[in-house]
């Protein structure tokens, strides 16, 4: 399994929420309370994305563009960055939709949570007023598990758009057409096609010009390197060696360690030791094995040797670590 599949698979997205909004300008709907990753997509029409708390300026999104807003932020979706928020949405289960003006507080990212009226819904999981020349748009929100979550959310900058394209739009009217039927097993499909739209779009921005992604990212495109970071992810408890990763690899142990770290930005081991221990605390938030049965699971032969190494890089023991997350 390449790196970011097996990221992308432990950090699963889950209580996905999507929604469709289709709405007339002027129009502002203020988000409180999101979600660690959120989808906003333009299907129809012109619309921007600001955050209210990052000082990020705000993004216009065309028809196909892919707004992805890494980090739990306050935002405003709306037809022109000036027009002021209708409504606030708070969290990740409901979505009101008032007629009246609510109050925000952009400075502090505060805003208040009175709603006015509700409009009425055009069809499962769509909102608006539905009328010609109405701005058609997806929200996806997606919740991100444990470390491996962190470690996703780690190659996004607060707020990133993919431009419009071929792949990201087939996949996003696949979406908007399912978002409107109520079928058996429809979360199912819902969750499956934003994970699908994420995929792609995740791909797309890592690969546009000026995206700051992580050295291990950049490192996947070499034959070499990219095969070394396979096999430890396929394998982390394996007791891999830098001699053992350099001959599969068919290079000496110096050249290979010298190339690894030059692209990834750490050794081999260190690389290693890190993945391992984002592991072992997602065993410890998700399982109720002990931490003996852990440390075993990600590659250590005692509880003693996998409690140092993990107080070193979380700060905490595995039992404390934990007790804090369950």
């Amino acid at each position: 399994m390449d790196v970011l599949s097996d990221l992308l698979h432990r950090a699963h997205a889950r209580n996905a929420l999507v929604r469709q909004l289709i709405q007339r300008p002027p129009w502002a709907l203020a988000f409180t309370g999101a979600p660690p990753l959120t989808v906003v997509a333009a299907l129809g029409g012109h619309a921007s994305v600001r955050l209210d708390d990052a000082g990020v300026a705000p993004v216009r999104l065309a028809p196909g563009d892919i707004a992805l807003i890494g980090g739990a932020h306050p935002h405003t979706i709306a037809d022109d960055p000036s027009t002021p928020p209708q409504a606030v949405i708070h969290g990740s289960r409901k979505l009101l939709i008032g007629d009246g003006v609510a109050a925000a507080g952009a400075a502090a990212g505060v805003m208040a949570r009175a709603m006015v009226g509700v409009q009425r819904s055009l069809g499962p999981r769509t909102y608006g007023d539905g009328l010609p020349g109405a701005t058609i748009m997806l929200r996806g929100a997606c919740e991100l598990r444990g470390e491996a979550g962190v470690r996703l959310l780690g190659m996004l900058p607060a707020l990133a758009v993919v431009p419009a394209g071929p792949r990201t739009r087939a996949a996003l009217d696949l979406l908007a057409a399912e978002v409107a039927r109520d079928e058996p097993g429809q979360d199912a499909v819902l969750h499956r096609l934003l994970d699908l739209v994420l995929v792609l779009a995740l791909r797309a921005w890592c690969a546009g010009p000026g995206a700051s992604v992580p050295s291990w990212h950049r490192a996947l495109a070499d034959p070499v390197i990219g095969e070394a970071l396979r096999l430890l992810h396929e394998r982390p408890a394996h007791r891999w060696t830098v001699a053992e990763l350099a001959a599969g690899a068919g290079m000496s142990r110096a050249a290979f360690a010298a190339r690894f770290r030059s692209m990834v930005g750490e050794p081999p081991l260190t690389y290693l030791t890190g993945w391992r221990m984002t592991l072992g605390a997602d065993l410890l938030s998700d399982t109720d094995a002990t931490v003996a049965a852990v440390a075993r699971e990600v590659g250590y032969g005692d509880a003693f040797a996998f409690s140092v190494a993990f107080k070193r890089a979380h700060g905490v023991s595995p039992s404390a670590w934990r007790r804090r997350t369950h």
